[in-house]
């Protein structure tokens, strides 16, 4: 079995975008409680420290991050966009936390402590761009800890797969131009934020999209990810690899319609910690993404974080 570590923090049931709004603390409550059963004795858990200024800035402008804090209420909400994502007074803790996680859980698996990472933190990152906020996510974390693996441990080759519903922009564009950092995503499409075609492919094809029409299933998942993603991978051979853990493809999600099964995150959890055997000595930090259907982001969560720890 594998060391397994989970970061979270308290801090992150804080972050509250309103009723109603699907990206919920009940949504980390959820997953908190599946990983607390008895199945999951044997893993480690680490409280999540607030990121710093310096990690924000690999991936957002200084102008954006003191838009964040200027934007930060001291009551109430406050919209960073049209109305996806909300800022209340426990948001930019929460955030800070979420980038903390994520980067903590880059220095302990470089540094040996623990084998692989499961950031149980939100909101989600994905989406968020160099200079704005986007689609529920302030602060991309996840590609904020691919650029701190590179500052802070000199790894050169960063690689970050999603497997969230919905495509990752925001990361996109952050590897857009660089050759040493590959984002590859499995997404719906058409569907929200409107990119991740095919023919997006970054500067050195370091960019590897797989659109799936909404109701593909279980099969065309696995034989996509077979076919295209993970042969990519394994060419760009990583020295770390970094998941966006999205569960809203999930049959009983809400939002999404790709109808993915426990099963299917089982099954692609397990091929990336095998590519990541082959050339980044087994090193994966895991970032909790979208997920909507509480029962599904709790199942879903619990067979990702099994697989992690080779059970």
């Amino acid at each position: 079995m594998s060391i397994t570590t989970i970061y979270t923090h308290e801090a992150c049931l804080h972050h509250q975008p309103g009723p109603h709004h699907p990206e919920s603390p009940q949504r980390l409550l959820a997953v908190l409680e599946a990983l607390k059963s008895p199945d999951f004795v044997q893993l480690r858990w680490s409280d999540a420290p607030e990121g710093t200024a310096a990690q924000l800035l690999h991936v957002h402008t200084q102008g954006y991050v003191d838009e964040v804090h200027a934007a930060s209420p001291r009551d109430g909400y406050r919209a960073l966009d049209a109305g996806d994502t909300i800022m209340s007074p426990g948001t930019l803790e929460a955030v800070m936390r979420c980038v903390g996680a994520a980067c903590a859980g880059v220095d302990d698996v470089v540094a040996g402590r623990t084998d692989n990472a499961f950031c149980a933190t939100r909101p989600c990152g994905h989406h968020a761009e160099a200079d704005r906020a986007m689609g529920f996510c302030v602060f991309n974390q996840a590609a904020i800890a691919a650029f701190h693996a590179r500052q802070a441990h000199g790894l050169q080759r960063v690689a970050v797969i999603d497997f969230d519903v919905h495509h990752g922009n925001g990361t996109q564009h952050a590897f857009y131009g660089d050759p040493d950092m590959f984002y590859g995503s499995c997404h719906q499409w058409p569907f929200y934020p409107g990119t991740g075609a095919r023919d997006e492919s970054g500067v050195a094809d370091n960019i590897v999209n797989v659109p799936l029409a909404r109701g593909s299933g279980s099969a065309t998942f696995r034989s996509q990810m077979q076919a295209v993603l993970l042969p990519a991978l394994r060419r760009f051979a990583p020295d770390l690899l970094i998941i966006s853990a999205g569960f809203d493809a999930h049959h009983l999600d809400p939002l999404g319609g790709l109808g993915l099964t426990d099963d299917d995150f089982d099954w692609i959890t397990r091929q990336l910690l095998a590519e990541a055997n082959r050339s980044a000595k087994g090193r994966v930090v895991s970032i909790l993404e979208g997920g909507y259907s509480l029962d599904g982001l709790a199942s879903a969560t619990a067979a990702h974080v099994r697989a992690l720890m080779g059970r």
